[in-house]
């Protein structure tokens, strides 16, 4: 018995005039995703996509494992192909395809759609004629249109008609690449993955920027990061990490710059070097995992102090979470266990014993003048290490 996948999209219906340009990004990052598992025919047709096998030996179970993480798509479900286009042909594969499920329940419903208003039956006759056959076939189940343990769903479509059980869920979100391009500063932590997720689900391109300071950081940091981001890449796709040399300039901060400002200087210097390499590689925004009121540094003073070292949009998608929001996400996307690896990064190094909460910017400004930074940022960018990410292992 033939299988398929339907997947079907969700806001990208009301895209418009630009709807389109949505779908069509969206198929191209299937057949990507897909691409090392075989050979696919994608259709795609009154917004429902048709991922189709064209080899046998395809395992279905790899391939939905791979699509429930691709964004844009709001559910998908197995279906089997009726061999033909006819009421016949459904009533018999009904019962035969969903065998193992309908054992396993006592009650169920029908749902039919017609796409197809040439089929010579309607929706309702359909469902009527596709439940008594599987009630022959398995006398224990009741009909149970309110609660039904399983809801059996037939579609009669342009080309085909399908029969199959309950649609699992997909990431949603709108196709990775419709959203623009942004820089993601990323930490060995648990937020600027979650954040990284969250902006890739809007459709974000991302290219990450970490910063490293050894030896007060290890190479096993660095890694970690790595880890972190191999994870990410399953839902946002590959990216580029360049891993910015950070100790030279922490070193200063700690030696010509008040305690009390390390952190905010810090920031400051971060969004400064990380908005030098997006606006090489085009990238149009910054992201970070900030959320309001968690560390001294994420006051919305200090949040003020750090955004006005930039004049790109900075995103902050976490700002209104509390950290177990953030944790459960983190478990979602499987980063959770490599966050919390006991590999610190340069956010913790020379951190002040008491950080200012409320800062004056004019403050901050005159306190970053005493290190003079530029020369540094120079080097620092003329010495990135560029580590491209992907999902494979190696």
């Amino acid at each position: 018995m033939k299988e398929i996948i339907l997947v079907k999209i969700g806001e990208i219906v009301l895209k418009g005039l630009n709807r389109r340009q949505f779908e069509d990004k969206l198929i191209k990052n299937i057949k990507k995703t897909l691409k090392h598992l075989g050979e696919f025919e994608i259709r795609n047709a009154q917004s429902t996509i048709t991922i189709i096998p064209e080899d046998d030996f395809i395992d279905l179970d790899d391939v939905c494992e791979q699509v429930r993480k691709i964004f844009g798509i709001v559910t998908y479900s197995r279906a089997a192909v009726c061999p033909e286009k006819t009421l016949e042909s459904i009533l018999e594969t009904a019962p035969k395809y969903l065998a193992e499920q309908l054992k396993s329940v006592k009650t169920f419903k029908v749902e039919s759609r017609r796409s197809d208003k040439k089929f010579p039956y309607k929706s309702p006759e359909i469902s009527k004629e596709t439940g008594a056959a599987i009630l022959r076939a398995f006398p224990h189940l009741k009909v149970d249109v309110r609660n039904p343990e399983l809801t059996v769903t037939v579609e009669v479509r342009d080309r085909n008609a399908f029969v199959r059980g309950a649609a699992l869920k997909g990431a949603g979100g709108i196709p990775v690449g419709t959203g623009g391009k942004a820089v993601i500063l990323i930490s060995g932590g648990i937020d600027s993955p979650v954040a990284a997720y969250m902006m890739a689900k809007r459709g974000v391109r991302l290219t990450a920027v970490h910063f490293a300071s050894p030896p007060y950081t290890s190479a096993r940091a660095e890694q970690k990061v790595v880890k972190l981001l191999k994870k990410v890449a399953q839902y946002s796709g590959d990216m580029t990490m360049y891993t910015v040399p950070f100790t030279e300039i922490q070193e200063t901060i700690r030696k010509k710059c008040p305690e009390e400002y390390f952190t905010l200087i810090m920031r400051r210097l971060m969004m400064r070097i990380s908005e030098r390499i997006a606006r090489d590689k085009d990238c149009k925004a910054l992201i970070t995992g900030e959320s309001l009121g968690q560390v001294a540094s994420q006051t919305i003073a200090a949040l003020g102090c750090t955004d006005a070292a930039t004049t790109l949009p900075v995103f902050r998608p976490l700002i209104g979470m509390d950290k177990q929001e953030i944790v459960d996400i983190s478990y979602k996307i499987d980063t959770y266990e490599t966050s919390i690896e006991p590999y610190e990064d340069c956010c913790t190094v020379f951190t002040p014993k008491h950080p200012r909460t409320n800062p004056s910017l004019e403050r901050v400004i005159d306190a970053e003048k005493l290190g003079e930074f530029e020369p540094m940022i120079e080097t620092a960018l003329k010495n990135l290490k560029v580590t491209y990410i992907n999902t494979k292992e190696d």
